[in-house]
């Protein structure tokens, strides 16, 4: 049988999905598994690292089969996406040494207000491209240094989310530049820097960081074990692949340099590519796929995963067989005429801001229903992240183009037209529904031959849906967006009280 498919996995906070696709990106089968993030203390996010791999291949394996009986035969290489940041840390053996710890975790804050202000942070700043936030594997590291030095005895690689799943699917160890770069590599040349890692207290780390190899080259093959669980045929080989947010921008054709796209899913992600360095600390300057070019992305976990916990608290639509976003649309639709009169802050697991911040809902009255507190919730989100794209706008040369936008929001017409409305920019919607997977797999296409690089115009994504600004509701989220950011002042020492009783290191 020919090798012409190639499969992509994208390892998210919550869910894994793989998706099996044509050489030219379209795809032919798909699953999905999910795991639920566990939080064993106030503060702590974590998963078992062998359950996400129980999930990842799990998903691959319901994916084959959805594609018939052959389908692991066909495929002529494995690309990974996953999550960025966060800690996955095995032993000689390969074993976990303690749970993953996610992007989400904030455990680390106190290191954070010990660094702010000091040379570490400033430093860091101009040797990385960033400053760490409480999920970044420095303060994670830096933590488990100072609360559970045991765990780093045991520990031989310190390793990202995908990097854990190449580890189970081939037996090898090794990273890419996009991963590398969360927090130890140095922004202008690449490579580990040994001057970030001492200025963490981490040099001693510095062996157990895996190799940096290409986003698409082949860093082993599927093994034996590996097969029997997934349905691929040992032997295939498994591209080195990417942080999710650089795939899926290769995923929807959003690699024009200046050109902004929108990852609206657990994360709050607004990125741009530069050909060029650029520092701020609202931002995080990374190395994107392709030598000589950066992600530059304004982050924060504060997007769709607000929806996540509200549906989780007060339940989904009553009707929803159409599908959960189409029910909650038209639940929205049906409050959205005139002003917002309730105001969301879209902070329940963290936010952008230094200061403590929480999710909260202003303005209640006893005339509002569950369809106003979608409508704000909604409008929160957009407005986090029209505050991203407000500061790469102050200081990069985005272009006026449409912004693409993907993620749980874009499968929602209300939703998405909310951030055409928010941005004052038209959004474009493309029919890549797994932008992540896709960009993994084209990596993997790549990788062997089936594509010349990432941007075969083979593999271009087609506009499904486009949203232009609406002037009347333009204004009416101006005006959302000024009473957003005066109460987000205004909040502080609130938020900071509230927090102070559930302070932990």
């Amino acid at each position: 049988m020919a090798r012409e498919l190639v499969l992509g996995v994208d390892a998210g906070h919550t869910v894994t999905k793989a998706v099996l696709f044509d050489a030219g990106g379209r795809a032919v089968a798909r699953s999905s598994c999910t795991l639920p993030l566990k939080t064993p203390r106030p503060r702590w996010i974590e998963r078992d690292m062998d359950d996400v791999w129980r999930t990842a291949h799990q998903a691959i394996a319901a994916c084959l089969a959805e594609a018939g009986p052959e389908a692991g035969r066909a495929v002529a290489a494995v690309g990974l996406a996953g999550h960025g940041d966060g800690l996955y840390a095995v032993d000689e053996r390969g074993r976990p040494v303690r749970a993953a710890i996610v992007a989400m975790d904030t455990r680390a804050e106190p290191l954070l207000a010990e660094w702010r202000g000091t040379p570490v942070w400033s430093r860091a700043l101009e040797l990385s491209g960033t400053v760490p936030f409480a999920g970044s594997p420095a303060a994670l590291l830096a933590w488990l240094a100072r609360h559970e030095p045991a765990v780093l005895q045991r520990a031989r690689w310190l390793l990202s989310c995908k990097d854990w799943l190449r580890l189970k699917l081939t037996g090898s160890v090794a990273t890419d530049p996009t991963d590398a770069s969360a927090s130890f590599t140095d922004m202008r040349h690449g490579g580990y820097s040994p001057e970030l890692l001492d200025l963490y207290g981490l040099g001693a780390l510095t062996g157990m960081l895996p190799h940096v190899l290409a986003c698409g080259a082949v860093s082993g093959t599927v093994t034996r074990e590996a097969a029997a669980l997934t349905g691929l045929t040992v032997g295939t080989p498994v591209a080195v692949g990417a942080h999710d947010v650089d795939a899926a921008a290769l995923g929807l054709g959003g690699t024009t340099p200046g050109e902004l796209c929108l990852i609206a899913g657990s994360f709050s992600i607004n990125q741009v590519i530069s050909e060029s360095p650029v520092v701020d600390p609202r931002w995080q300057v990374r190395h994107f796929v392709r030598p000589g070019q950066w992600m530059i992305m304004s982050t924060s976990p504060a997007s769709v995963v607000n929806l996540e916990w509200f549906l989780q608290v007060m339940g989904p639509p009553a009707e929803h067989r159409d599908g959960i976003h189409e029910a909650i649309g038209r639940e929205v639709e049906a409050c959205l005429d005139g002003p917002s009169e309730v105001l969301f802050h879209p902070f329940v697991y963290g936010s952008p801001h230094p200061r403590p911040t929480s999710g909260t809902f202003l303005g209640l009255r006893g005339w509002h229903g569950r369809g106003h507190l979608l409508r704000a919730l909604m409008e929160g989100v957009v407005l986090n992240h029209r505050w991203h794209v407000d500061a790469l706008c102050s200081k990069l040369p985005v272009t006026g183009a449409a912004a693409r936008l993907t993620g749980g929001a874009a499968r929602s017409e209300v939703w998405s037209q909310m951030f055409a409305d928010a941005l004052r920019r038209p959004v474009v919607v493309t029919d890549v529904e797994e932008s992540a997977a896709r960009g993994a797999a084209l990596l993997a296409a790549t990788a062997v031959g089936l594509l010349d690089d990432v941007t075969d115009r083979r593999a271009a994504a087609r506009v499904l849906r486009r949203h232009e600004p609406h002037a009347g509701r333009a204004a009416v989220l101006d005006e959302a967006y000024r009473v957003y950011q005066e109460a987000l002042e205004v909040l502080g020492p609130v938020w900071a009280r509230l927090a102070a009783p559930g302070a932990t290191e």
